[in-house]
């Protein structure tokens, strides 16, 4: 089964997610990962599954997302499809889930795209790769959530056995399947 993973990432976690959950899946299909702002170059129905992940900063995602989802809903409801969100509020075990992490709560409330399967995973920290602006910004909100602010540490808080336990479920996506997400 040819597997399409789609990401939209800001400083490349989202990505390294992607390419992980490829990597996982050799065995079993194709599959090819690609930068979500280029997917209008892509022959779509050459996929029988699609897998989208995107991370949030200042609690948006990317406005590629909508429009991508907007423009390919039918054929995103025709095959089996999975959505993962990357933030850092995830680093908390219990905002793991598409039913406590408010941002992909939300995301999922308002768009008309129904995955089958959804997961949250936690981000990374990079302070040092950070813009000036991002890092201070980032700090501050690291400081109020209680977390890590020492602007010259990156911290990975991706748990990297959720997004293998993830990848296990998605190859079991064989067939549109009643969503499992809300």
């Amino acid at each position: 089964m040819k597997t399409l993973i789609l990401y939209s990432s800001y400083d490349g976690q989202t990505q390294k997610i992607a390419r992980a959950i490829a990597a996982h899946l050799t065995d079993c299909c194709e599959c090819d990962v690609v930068d979500l702002r280029l997917a209008h170059d892509l022959n779509l129905q050459c996929y029988q599954r699609v897998v989208i992940g995107t991370a949030i900063r200042y609690g948006r995602f990317a406005a590629d997302i909508d429009h991508f989802i907007a423009q390919q809903l039918e054929w995103l409801h025709s095959i089996p499809s999975a959505f993962y969100s990357v933030n850092l509020t995830a680093r908390k075990p219990d905002k793991r889930t598409s039913s406590t992490n408010t941002y992909t709560r939300k995301f999922l409330a308002k768009t008309p795209w129904r995955p089958d399967l959804c997961a949250v995973f936690a981000g990374a920290l990079c302070y040092p790769r950070y813009r000036w602006f991002d890092r201070v910004i980032i700090q501050m909100i690291m400081s109020v959530t209680g977390g890590e602010t020492d602007r010259t540490k990156e911290v990975e808080y991706t748990d990297w056995q959720q997004v293998s336990t993830f990848a296990d479920d998605l190859a079991q996506l064989t067939a549109k399947q009643v969503t499992q997400c809300l």
